[in-house]
């Protein structure tokens, strides 16, 4: 968190339209590969998306409260010092984007349990999406790093394809 926090000092970065994104990328990431490893346990045609979607939402929660209160605690007992309240907000707020990546493939369960989608489609759409973020962020890490066309496309490839492996093994369990 600290290294976040001294991102947010050292840039003014008024206007740019990727600054939340690159702040919330830690917490996109955390999200997107906890909702891709909740998805690659799940049976390959669930019969009840409704438990599926929640219980994606409620694991990468989980995930994130304990990210969040792990930190918090963690922090305090270095210090010797009792939590203060802006230490659970400020570590909230870094944890906040881990539960936006599991917003969408968790929509996407539900659509499938209100018949808009077959879940086999759902799933799949879920895991294109954590891929797809997952190539937006480890481009955007190769432009931030060298702004050159080989380096998004390596950090594309890179982390888009932990993403794809974690969607394939989902596909060779099942």
């Amino acid at each position: 968190m600290q290294d976040v926090n001294h991102m947010r000092r050292s840039s003014d970065r008024t206007g740019d339209p990727w600054h939340d994104f690159d702040l919330a990328a830690f917490g996109l990431i955390y999200g997107t590969i906890t909702s891709l490893s909740v998805l690659m346990a799940m049976s390959a045609h669930p019969e009840a998306p409704f438990r599926m979607a929640a219980a994606l939402f409620g694991s990468v929660l989980a995930v994130t409260l304990a990210k969040a209160f792990a930190e918090v605690i963690a922090a305090e007992l270095e210090r010797c010092a009792d939590a203060q309240k802006k230490a659970f907000t400020d570590a909230w707020r870094h944890s906040r984007p881990t539960l936006v990546a599991a917003n969408v493939p968790t929509g996407l369960i539900l659509a499938s349990g209100t018949g808009l989608l077959p879940t086999p489609a759902a799933i799949g759409l879920a895991q294109g999406f954590g891929i797809l973020l997952l190539l937006v962020l480890g481009g955007r890490v190769g432009w931030i790093a060298r702004r050159k066309f080989r380096s998004v496309l390596l950090g594309a490839l890179f982390t888009g394809g932990i993403g794809l492996a974690l969607s394939a093994m989902k596909y060779l369990m099942h």
